[in-house]
């Protein structure tokens, strides 16, 4: 029974050794012209811009708890962690590396090729801009047809009841609007 332990935790090491050296292959699978398309995707998507406030947020929290704990010292608390801030700035690199990486093993050379194309097209940043109005009017439009086919549906439903049922029928319960 020992034994067996022991394998079994030899197994279980061997397969997570495995799994992650598979993954850094994996990762080295990507072309540098797949993440030069990624790349490029992800810009005509401006799929990363919403990260760009990451780093300051963070450094607004730090400055608040740092001000809270030693009010007394707000101009050096400031200026020490803009300066460390404006230092791990330059790791911004770093998330838009793995960005274009996970756009390579997500999609291939051709879809992303097509999908910097189109969303840098004029069509492309129309949709980027106006698509969300458009589906927020669209789920407006959907909340307002729902509305009409569950009161359409009940009304219905209570008539034909009536006439199959009779006068004995209790009338449908209010449905919410």
């Amino acid at each position: 029974m020992i034994k067996f332990a022991g394998f079994g935790r030899t197994l279980a090491a061997t397969l997570i050794v495995s799994a992650s050296l598979a993954g850094a292959v994996k990762a080295q699978d990507v072309t540098d012209e797949q993440i030069q398309s990624a790349r490029s995707a992800i810009d005509a998507l401006n799929a990363t811009i919403n990260f760009d406030n990451i780093l300051p947020s963070i450094a607004e929290r730090l400055k608040a708890t740092l001000i809270q704990a030693s009010p007394n010292h707000e101009a050096e608390i400031n200026a020490v962690v803009d300066e460390q801030a404006l230092t791990l700035a330059a790791r911004r690199a770093d998330l838009e590396r793995e960005a274009a990486t996970i756009y390579a093993k997500t999609f291939t050379q051709d879809e992303l090729k097509a999908i910097g194309d189109f969303y840098g097209s004029a069509v492309g940043k129309k949709l980027l801009k106006d698509g969300p109005i458009a589906t927020r009017e669209l789920v407006k439009a959907a909340e307002i047809w729902a509305s009409g086919i569950q009161r359409d549906l009940a009304t219905e439903s209570e008539k034909k009841l009536q006439t199959v049922l009779g006068a004995d029928a209790a009338p449908a319960p209010e449905q919410q609007q």
